[in-house]
């Protein structure tokens, strides 16, 4: 019989990312309305001491698997390990960051599964028949789905910033279980050998509480140099569009929308940004929008929260002039 909900989190570098916090948290209310453990699985090397860090966060038991192989995310291995936990322990529910890590293992898990999956859930909610509901944006987010399934474990990707991850309690204690990994030979033909991070001192654009963006109106790369000192002073990433993209002035990791990263942030600014579909694809789940554009008509402002009509090259250096000013108070 099917018992428990399962985190899958994720790490870099042995730091907890952002996305799988807020699971442990709505996986911690989930838990209490069902009656269910809240399990943590945490895979790669020397990972022991994220342990207390899990546990603060609301789960229950937290599995270590431990494993040079781990150390570094490939598809083959981490599908092989979970797989083989999953069939073992038969959890209700496993939810798993949409992150680019979570894009790529989810789909792999759930074939060997043999289950469904919830891609991209931007809501959650109790299903007294199916145990959980999610509901996950379509047709460029024009709509949205509402996907359940009868079959065991339901296998879901949540949007980062879809949930708040709630304030750690560095008194709870969890119970701490160590699994060998179990990496079949075939499911190692790839081995990562090195990761190459580019150095940054702002957020991941996926898990940045505020992004500051810009577009065509931009009118060249050499002026996106206004919206990351506005970025720098409110610790935000910097974004772009598609058309930026295109035009050469920033690069592809950047892009944010259809064909780029969705993301959702607390506070989205959007500068020189028109507004097309395939944006607002992307980031029309943020929380608060503001828009500035010349153009009064530009669709932007349909979504927008706060809206400026002015020239972005006048009105962001204020912003950020006023920003350093709420800053130091």
């Amino acid at each position: 019989m099917a018992k428990g909900i399962f985190i899958i989190v994720e790490q870099r570098d042995l730091q907890i990312r952002k996305v799988s916090l807020e699971l442990l948290s709505q996986g911690r209310k989930l838990a209490n309305e069902t009656g269910e453990n809240l399990v943590a699985v945490v895979l790669g090397k020397g990972i022991e001491g994220l342990a207390a860090t899990v546990a603060a966060s609301g789960a229950d038991k937290v599995i270590l698997i431990d494993d040079e192989k781990l150390a570094e995310y490939s598809t083959g291995a981490f599908t092989s390990v979970l797989n083989k936990l999953i069939r073992k322990e038969e959890p209700q529910v496993v939810l798993i960051g949409n992150t680019a890590i979570g894009k790529d293992l989810a789909p792999r898990l759930a074939h060997r599964l043999g289950v469904g999956l919830a891609s991209d859930c931007t809501g959650m909610e109790m299903d007294p028949n199916n145990f959980v509901n999610f509901k996950r944006p379509i047709y460029a987010g024009k709509a949205f789905a509402h996907v359940s399934s009868s079959v065991r474990p339901i296998l879901a990707t949540i949007r980062p910033n879809t949930f708040a991850a709630e304030a750690p309690d560095a008194s709870r204690q969890a119970e701490v279980v160590k699994e060998t990994a179990d990496i079949d030979a075939a499911d190692l033909r790839a081995v990562v050998k090195e990761v190459v991070i580019a150095a940054s001192a702002r957020p991941d654009l996926t898990e940045a509480n505020i992004i500051v963006s810009g577009g065509r109106g931009m009118k060249g790369p050499e002026n996106y140099v206004i919206l990351e000192e506005l970025a720098d002073v409110v610790g935000a990433a910097v974004g772009a569009s598609r058309a930026a993209v295109d035009s050469g002035w920033k690069e592809q990791k950047f892009q944010v929308g259809q064909t780029g990263k969705t993301v959702a942030p607390t506070l989205y600014i959007a500068c020189g940004i028109s507004g097309a579909i395939q944006h607002l694809a992307g980031m029309g789940s943020s929380k608060f929008i503001v828009a500035i554009n010349k153009d009064p008509e530009a669709n932007i402002f349909n979504v927008a929260d706060y809206g400026i009509v002015g020239d972005l090259f006048e009105v962001v250096p204020i912003l950020t002039q006023e920003f350093k000013k709420l800053v130091s108070e």
